[in-house]
């Protein structure tokens, strides 16, 4: 029995790491490192785009019926067009490997060097991440057309120049001592303030505010596709995560796994008990506790691999309070967001930033290490936020005056999966609707 194990996993082994695991006495330790961790970065960035199916099934669910084809259109073209947008230009402005003062980076535009090519997947994945985030807080009201000119500006510069500064090595805000470990600041809180730069100018949906400005429910249609796609998400961020330790050898990412899966499941019962007891809701929400796992997830992956077990427990039930009230107060100040993108990367981020100030076993000011990495956080949170803002702003504003970003009422009150696709994502439900009205009138 034993023996047949051991063939097993020989087996196992051979299948995993292919032809290299086979002639090890050809290869040295340092050789079959390198090809393991190889394997391990290219199945975590797998996990990775894997993201792209939850996202689409979120913002989906969380929106309605009639616009379901026009949310998986933007998510496909955010990867499809983010890919070659970062092959041509954006690694190249990230990861070039020349610096102009430790703003942006230059060299390998249209990426052609295989011996950077798992570095270059790993990359693009998180890139077509930060994209995506947009997606979901401008639904239901804006054009494909528009969608799809804005998509290289985040891809091919505004999210480059971000990771250039903290993740290259050559950055300034990395220099500083700046940490972000995965991305809570580099990729979500990038994606959540271009969102939101994109939503002050776009405004909010026909009918989202009554004639006294007070906020009007518009449910999503499907929250069973919001929930599957919180479960794809939270599978996808162990890649993440755990990934960005860019090995395997060596590397305790199953620490890194912990500490996620901790702070996504605080996030979720947090915000479940903070929805319940807030007066608006008074109910256990199901929307508010799927985006307060998001949240857990958003507010660790900066500190994952740099808190305690417990302090990711705190992490997570704090970004689960915030993003619910974070929720309430945007819809109130009339930013409208269906998806709850903005607070779920936004805030939850910003938190998660901060939060490595407080908690990292090495330098936080709550484990004696004072308030200095604290306020290194601080600037970067406001540097990321200043960068994207302002460039997002500009890049919004020149197309809407130029091409127009948002639909016709007409549009907008059709669906946009009719007038912008041409093409219905549920025919057989939506037409038997038409039917029906017809019928009563």
């Amino acid at each position: 029995m034993k023996r047949r194990l051991s063939i097993i996993a020989a087996a196992g082994a051979a299948a995993l790491v292919g032809p290299l695991a086979l002639p090890a006495a050809a290869q040295t330790v340092e050789e079959v490192g390198a090809a393991v961790d190889t394997v391990w970065v290219v199945v975590a960035g797998i996990l990775v785009m894997l993201m792209q199916a939850g996202f689409a099934l979120v913002e989906a669910g969380f929106t309605r019926a009639k616009n379901a084809a026009n949310i998986v259109m933007k998510n496909v073209m955010d990867f499809s067009v983010g890919a070659l947008i970062y092959w041509a230009l954006g690694f190249g402005l990230a990861y070039g490997g020349s610096t102009v003062g430790g703003f942006i980076g230059y060299g390998e535009f249209f990426f052609n060097n295989p011996d950077r090519s798992v570095e270059w997947f790993f990359q693009v994945v998180f890139a077509a991440t930060a994209a995506t985030i947009v997606s979901g807080a401008m639904a239901e009201r804006t054009k494909f057309s528009a969608y799809l000119l804005y998509t290289p500006f985040i891809t091919g510069l505004i999210y480059p120049v971000v990771t250039h500064w903290v993740w290259s090595g050559q950055g300034w805000l990395g220099d500083l001592g700046f940490v972000d470990f995965a991305g809570s600041g580099v990729v979500h809180l990038t994606g959540a303030v271009a969102a939101l730069a994109g939503v002050l100018v776009i405004g909010p949906r026909i009918g989202k505010y009554d004639e006294d400005g007070n906020p009007v429910p518009i449910a999503g249609h499907s929250l069973l596709l919001g929930a599957l796609g919180v479960f794809i998400l939270w599978f996808g961020w162990y890649g993440f995560n755990a990934g960005s330790t860019l090995a395997a050898v060596g590397q305790d990412f199953a620490s890194v796994a912990v500490t996620t899966t901790l702070s996504a499941a605080a996030g979720g019962v947090a915000a479940m008990i903070t929805g319940w007891t807030y007066p608006v809701y008074g109910k256990p929400d199901v929307g508010l506790t799927l985006n307060g796992v998001l949240a857990g997830l958003v507010g660790i992956t900066a500190g994952t691999a740099a808190v305690s077990n417990l302090s990711a427990v705190l992490i997570g039930l704090i970004s689960g309070v915030i993003v619910v009230i974070s929720i309430i107060g945007l819809e109130r100040i009339k930013i409208d967001d269906p998806v709850g993108a903005i607070s779920v990367h936004g805030t939850a981020g910003i938190w998660g930033v901060l939060a490595v100030g407080l908690f990292a076993t090495d330098g936080g000011l709550f484990t004696g290490g004072g308030a200095s990495l604290l306020g290194t956080q601080a600037i970067g949170v406001l540097a990321i936020a200043a960068w994207v803002f302002i460039t997002s702003s500009i890049v919004f504003r020149v197309l809407n005056a130029i091409w127009g970003l948002r639909v016709s009422e007409e549009e907008e009150l059709t669906g946009l999966d009719t007038m912008e696709h041409g093409s219905l994502a549920y025919p057989e439900f939506q037409e038997a609707i038409v039917a029906s009205s017809e019928t009563l009138d």
